[in-house]
C-alpha cells in the first residue's frame, strides 16, 4: 500500500473537470489498496486538505474545491517529503498537524497550472515520485503549437493548421484574417493553444466567425491554433500506458450529437463510447503505431490519450493531439479503452502508481 497524494481542482478553467476525474481515481485507488490523501487546489491556487474529492450534485453538476478546507503544504526531504496542515497566525504560519510522509503523487489536474509541467516541477524538486509525464513532456503536451511542431518533425500526419499570436492579432487583425483565408482556408477550428476540454474552441465557417473565434480563444491563451475542420471525420482515441516500452490500446470511437465534441458534449450530454472502434484492422494498427510515435515524440511517460480524425472515404488518419493527463470522468474514453484491454479501474491506477515509482527510480540513477 502507498500513501498517494491525490491532487485535483486547480487554477485552470478545467477545475470542475479535474474534480470529476479525481473522484473516480480516488475510488479506484482505495479499491486497489492504496491510501489516497486528497488535496484540492482552489481556483486561487491554495492547497487544501479534503476528506474526499467533491462529487457533483443536482444543484452543482460541476463540483469545486471547498475554500473552507484547511491549508496544507509540502515540506521537502528526499525520500521523506511530508504533508503539513498550516494556518496563518498574524504574520506567521503555524503548523497544526503533520499528516506524515507522502509516498507518491497522482496529479489529476487538467490545463494550465497542473498539466503543463508546473506542478510536475514542484513534485520533482520535492523528491516526490509522481504519475505521468515529466516537466518537459508535460509542457510540450499542453502546448498545441509546440506539440504539432514535434509531430511535424517526425513526419506524423496532421491537418493543415497555423498559429496566431495575440501580438500578431493586435498589430493587424485584418492582415491575419487575410492570411487565414489562404491557409488553412474555411471551415476551421479556432483553439487556444494551451487549453483542454474544448474550452474556447469554435468551429468557423466564415471570416466573421473566424474573427469571433479568435477573440474568444484569446481570452484563454496568447496563442491560438487555427486548424482545418473536416465535416465527415470520425473521432478516434487510443490510450497509452507505460514508460520505456509503452502499451497502446486498441482505438475507441466517440459518437456525439453535435457538430464537434465541445465542452457540453464531453461532460453534460450523453455520448456513445465504443471500443474497439468499428474501423478496419489496418486503421486500428495505424492509430496504435501513430499513438506510440506521438507519445515517444514528446517524451511522455506513464499515461496519455492520443486523439485522431479518421476519414472513411479516404481511408486516412490524422493525428489531432496528445493529452498527458487525460480525462477520467465517468464518460471519459481513457477508462473504456483500457477496460477493453482487460484493466479494471483499480488495476489501471495501481499500474500507474507502479510506473511512477519506476520512473522515479530511473531518474534517480541519472540524478546527482
Amino acid at each position: 500500500m502507498s500513501r498517494v497524494l491525490l491532487l485535483f481542482g486547480g487554477r485552470s478553467s478545467e477545475h470542475a473537470i479535474s474534480c470529476l476525474s479525481a473522484a473516480n481515481v480516488e475510488q479506484a485507488l482505495g479499491k486497489a489498496g492504496h491510501e489516497p490523501v486528497c488535496v484540492g487546489i482552489t481556483p486561487t491556487g491554495r492547497w487544501t486538505l479534503a476528506e474526499t474529492v467533491p462529487r457533483p450534485t443536482d444543484e452543482a453538476p460541476l463540483p469545486q474545491v471547498d475554500d473552507a478546507n484547511p491549508t496544507v503544504t509540502l515540506v521537502a526531504n528526499r525520500g521523506h517529503t511530508r504533508l503539513l496542515v498550516v494556518e496563518e497566525r498574524g504574520d506567521t504560519l503555524a503548523m497544526t498537524a503533520d499528516l506524515g510522509v507522502i509516498d507518491v503523487a497522482f496529479p489529476v489536474l487538467h490545463g494550465p497550472h497542473g498539466e503543463d509541467g508546473t506542478v510536475q516541477g514542484l513534485l520533482a524538486t520535492s523528491s516526490v515520485p509522481y504519475v505521468g509525464a515529466d516537466v518537459a513532456s508535460s509542457a510540450l503536451g499542453i502546448d498545441k503549437r509546440q506539440m504539432k511542431a514535434v509531430f511535424a518533425s517526425r513526419g506524423l500526419p496532421q491537418l493543415p493548421y497555423t498559429a496566431v499570436s495575440r501580438r500578431e492579432w493586435d498589430e493587424g487583425g485584418e492582415t491575419v484574417l487575410d492570411r487565414l483565408d489562404r491557409n488553412p482556408g474555411l471551415p476551421v477550428f479556432t483553439k487556444p493553444a494551451r487549453q483542454g476540454s474544448s474550452i474556447g474552441v469554435r468551429r468557423c465557417h466564415s471570416r466573421a466567425e473566424v474573427r469571433a473565434g479568435l477573440v474568444e480563444a484569446f481570452v484563454y491563451d496568447r496563442v491560438v491554433i487555427v486548424e482545418q475542420a473536416l465535416s465527415d471525420a470520425r473521432e478516434i482515441e487510443c490510450g497509452v500506458l507505460g514508460n520505456a516500452a509503452p502499451e497502446v490500446s486498441r482505438p475507441g470511437e466517440l459518437v456525439h450529437a453535435g457538430q464537434y465534441y465541445d465542452f457540453d458534449a464531453k461532460y453534460l450530454s450523453p455520448v456513445e463510447l465504443t471500443c474497439p472502434a468499428p474501423v478496419p484492422e489496418t486503421i486500428s494498427e495505424r492509430c496504435r503505431e501513430l499513438a506510440r510515435e506521438a507519445f515517444r515524440g514528446i517524451g511522455a511517460r506513464g499515461l496519455a490519450r492520443v486523439d485522431f480524425f479518421y476519414l472513411d472515404a479516404e481511408d486516412a488518419v490524422f493525428l489531432n493531439e496528445t493529452n498527458t493527463i487525460p480525462g477520467m470522468t465517468s464518460q471519459s474514453m481513457f477508462w473504456v479503452v483500457w477496460e477493453a484491454e482487460g484493466y479494471d479501474r483499480p488495476g489501471l491506477v495501481d499500474r500507474l502508481v507502479a510506473l511512477a515509482f519506476e520512473a522515479a527510480d530511473t531518474q534517480a540513477r541519472w540524478a546527482p
